[in-house]
């Protein structure tokens, strides 16, 4: 069955809800389809998200959109992602960056495997607890987390350039997106609820407490 159609259907739901050309252009570039289970290749454009193995998603279209139109990316950006999941936000952001590099992390070895395999030469996949970051590689200009955090970890606000944006969820249950500038202040703006996979880590949920409640879902 060909995907085109629905391919073309979503990139224009997309261009209605205000997203722009750039961001667009960037989804357009990356197969969705090859960042999903092969069983579930036939729904690579819906737009709802997907199970990709160890409890973990990839997002629907529509959110990976909205947090790279937060995000703002630019060409030569160097970005950190906490999440890699499946790598398809990793490649979007990668096409976004142009000559940048992104640094993902990603807490299941399997996922992180299976990522670097799809992603572009670009994006570098490691594995470790994203809630510290990646400082040997910081100060980063975007930080895009894709799990959600019950606040704002220290360490990636320490490795966020001055001038940088974060994007993130916050909560357990009832979560918000943020949008996080650092300036001469640190401004917090909300920008709707969401509901992700929990991050565990030392600056995030901890598993042996919240990881049978974490949510299977990012909307």
């Amino acid at each position: 069955m060909s995907l085109e159609p629905e391919r073309i259907s979503l990139l224009q739901s997309l261009k209605r809800r205000g997203i722009s050309e750039r961001v667009v252009s960037a989804m357009n570039t990356v197969k969705r389809e090859d960042y999903v289970p092969h069983r579930l290749h036939d729904y690579a454009y819906h737009d709802e998200p997907l199970p990709i193995g160890n409890g973990q998603t990839i997002s629907a279209p529509h959110m990976v959109a909205i947090m790279c139109e937060l995000l703002s990316v630019e060409p030569s950006s160097n970005v950190l992602e906490v999440g890699t999941g499946s790598g398809y936000q990793a490649a979007v952001l990668a096409h976004l960056a142009g000559d940048g590099i992104v640094y993902t992390i990603e807490r299941f070895e399997r996922l992180a495997q299976e990522a670097r395999k799809r992603v572009p030469a670009n994006v570098i996949v490691n594995t470790g607890d994203g809630s510290l970051g990646f400082a040997e590689k910081a100060p980063f200009d975007r930080i895009l987390v894709t799990c959600s955090a019950p606040d704002i970890p220290p360490p990636l606000l320490a490795q966020l350039k001055a001038g940088g944006r974060m994007v993130l969820p916050l909560g357990r249950g009832l979560q918000e997106l943020y949008l996080v500038c650092k300036n001469h202040e640190i401004t917090k703006e909300a920008h709707g609820a969401v509901a992700f996979v929990l991050l565990f880590g030392k600056y995030g949920f901890s598993e042996s407490r919240d990881g049978g409640r974490a949510n299977r879902f990012c909307f």
